[in-house]
């Protein structure tokens, strides 16, 4: 199979890499470079727990092939630290016990940030709006919800 060369940035970090154009960014990520915490679950868009940022859109990294990433930028749950200190939204799910099985966290995350970097202020009807491409099997939605209101205050 032939390859294409891709030009993009992944969590702060440049990268130039041949890579197959029917490769999927949730597999190249997970199985190409170990950014595991993008979790793999349905692989048809439909349950959010492969959630990245593109260019600061939220996106399902399963519907995304790697070529559509070419002169992008990605985040990734594991580029929201900073010099070993968690992002707010981190902190705020362990302080409210919003990560059950741990399963949906980081595409819960992704879209949370991706909300408050748009709308820093948002309503809990945005903020519900802005996760409900992300399921929880743990139905861990209240305490979710609860984490990104006391972000936003």
């Amino acid at each position: 199979m032939s390859t294409v060369t891709i030009n993009t940035k992944i969590n702060n970090r440049k990268y130039s890499l041949a890579v197959a154009p029917n490769t999927t960014l949730l597999h190249f990520l997970r199985e190409e470079l170990g950014l595991t915490g993008t979790k793999c679950g349905c692989e048809i868009g439909e349950c959010g727990a492969c959630t990245v940022l593109l260019n600061g859109e939220a996106v399902n990294s399963c519907l995304v092939l790697v070529p559509q990433i070419d002169g992008k930028e990605i985040l990734t749950v594991e580029g929201l630290a900073k010099d070993g200190k968690l992002h707010p939204l981190q902190e705020s799910f362990m302080d409210h016990d919003a990560v059950h099985c741990g399963f949906c966290t980081p595409g819960m995350l992704m879209s949370a940030k991706a909300l408050l970097d748009k709308n820093p202020d948002p309503d809990e009807k945005e903020i519900r709006t802005a996760i409900s491409g992300n399921l929880c099997r743990c139905t861990g939605y209240v305490q979710i919800v609860d984490a990104i209101k006391e972000v936003v205050k």
